[in-house]
């Protein structure tokens, strides 16, 4: 079965939710809520010979905007350099609880711009952006979105 956009419903039932329905549009601030509630990321981003780069990232939701770190090298170069750039996360490998939640995916377009003036600061005065590995990732890149959006999939837990 193809997925499909359904409305919202409005059954009392079950906290306004219609949990017949496979796939649910989330609004923007539910995305920006469930986007606060993972650390980890996939940066998506136009290669110069046509194709698309995927990247892991930790990230924080900064001021409206994703924020991340890194190094000088293939991943900045390219989303700094893209008209348009696409991040994604979801629950999947972190706080999705298989009796308990329903899976969700955020994806929020946009352009990504190297944070560079020292009076750009940040909500939090030092971003909790903790890269998985040890090596120098001095550079913040904060993603402007254009567009978010996100889907909650109604599944049924496996006995």
């Amino acid at each position: 079965m193809p997925w499909r956009t359904v409305e919202r419903a409005t059954d009392n039932q079950h906290g306004g939710i219609n949990v017949d329905e496979p796939l649910e549009e989330l609004s923007e601030s539910e995305c920006w809520a469930l986007l606060r509630t993972v650390d980890v990321g996939r940066l998506a981003t136009p290669t110069p010979g046509g194709g698309v780069d995927m990247y892991p990232v930790n990230h924080v939701v900064d001021q409206g905007s994703i924020v991340f770190r890194t190094a000088r090298g293939t991943k900045m170069a390219n989303a700094i350099e893209a008209a348009e750039v696409a991040f994604e996360a979801d629950n999947a490998a972190t706080t999705y609880d298989e009796q308990h939640d329903d899976p969700w995916s955020v994806i929020v377009h946009g352009h990504a711009e190297l944070v560079t003036i020292a009076t750009e600061l940040f909500d939090d005065f030092e971003p909790a952006v903790r890269p998985w590995h040890v090596s120098n990732k001095p550079y913040f890149i904060r993603l402007l979105p254009t567009a978010v959006s996100g889907r909650r999939f109604r599944i049924e837990p496996s006995s």
